[in-house]
């Protein structure tokens, strides 16, 4: 049975900086696409960053490029997304999720993934 679990959401003002983490039982996260993503109240969800299974070619969303650094430690089975000059507009919640993507590297669309975990809530805020 796949089960992911985030961790490492909290409140933090404008500027600071996070780190999620996404632990993974059930399934040995570097051979598949990990991806994370988020969902603000009232918004769709939104990929966010992924990195490849096998690889460590890593995509990310435009309006996280130069923010977020996506990055996988096989030895605890866990990917982690390490957020800096966080903004108010980056609060959500978010989510990782992974799969086999029917073949794809990597995908920042949501429906690609198979197994998604609870997510851990970011609030952005002075």
């Amino acid at each position: 049975q796949v089960q992911l679990v985030e961790s490492g959401g909290g409140l933090v003002q404008p500027g600071g900086s996070l780190r999620l983490s996404c632990a993974a039982s059930g399934v040995t996260l570097k051979h598949y696409p990990v991806g994370w993503f988020r969902q603000a109240p009232g918004k769709e969800r939104e990929g966010v960053s992924c990195i490849r299974g096998n690889d460590v070619t890593t995509y990310y969303a435009d309006s996280v490029k130069g923010r977020f650094t996506i990055s996988r430690d096989n030895a605890k089975n866990t990917v982690y997304l390490e957020m800096n000059n966080l903004k108010p507009e980056d609060t959500a919640d978010y989510y990782c999720a992974t799969g086999d993507l029917r073949g794809s590297a990597y995908s920042l669309i949501s429906y690609d993934y198979d197994y998604w975990g609870q997510g851990t809530q970011v609030t952005v805020s002075s």
